[in-house]
C-alpha cells in the first residue's frame, strides 16, 4: 500500500494533567503515515484524486485545538479516527510527541497504529 506522510506537524494547544498546564499552550509534534492508494492521482496527475496533506493538516490542527485534553494518548486516538473517517485512509500510524514535558528528555510521546492491513 502507498503512504502519504506528514512529519512534525506543529500544533500549539492546551494539554496536560497539571493545573499549570491547563493555563498555557504547549507544542505537540504529530507524525502521520497514512495508507492511501495514490495510483490514480499519480497516473492522471490530477489533484482531485490525491490525499491533500494541507487539508489533512488544517483539519487536525482544528481538531486538536478545539478542546483541551489531558493526555497525548487521547490526541493520538482522535487523530487516527478523524483521518480514517474523514479522509478514507485505510490504516494510519500516528505519533504524538510532547517536547519539553520531561526535563531530562528532548520529548516524550506515543505512537499508535489503527486500521486494517
Amino acid at each position: 500500500m502507498d503512504r502519504v506522510l506528514i512529519r512534525e506537524l506543529k500544533v500549539e494547544t492546551v494539554i496536560g494533567i497539571y493545573e499549570w498546564e491547563k493555563q498555557i499552550h504547549q507544542t505537540l509534534l504529530i507524525d502521520l503515515d497514512m495508507d492511501y492508494d495514490i495510483r490514480e492521482a499519480a497516473s492522471t496527475d490530477d489533484y482531485q484524486f490525491a490525499l491533500c496533506y494541507e487539508t489533512v493538516s488544517k483539519r487536525l490542527i482544528a481538531l486538536i485545538t478545539e478542546k483541551p485534553v489531558d493526555l497525548i494518548e487521547t490526541v493520538a486516538e482522535k487523530v487516527a479516527k478523524c483521518v480514517m473517517d474523514e479522509f478514507n485512509v485505510l490504516r494510519v500510524r500516528v505519533k504524538v510527541m510532547k517536547p519539553g514535558a520531561v526535563p531530562s528528555a528532548s520529548a516524550v510521546g506515543v505512537e499508535i497504529v489503527r486500521g486494517h492491513d
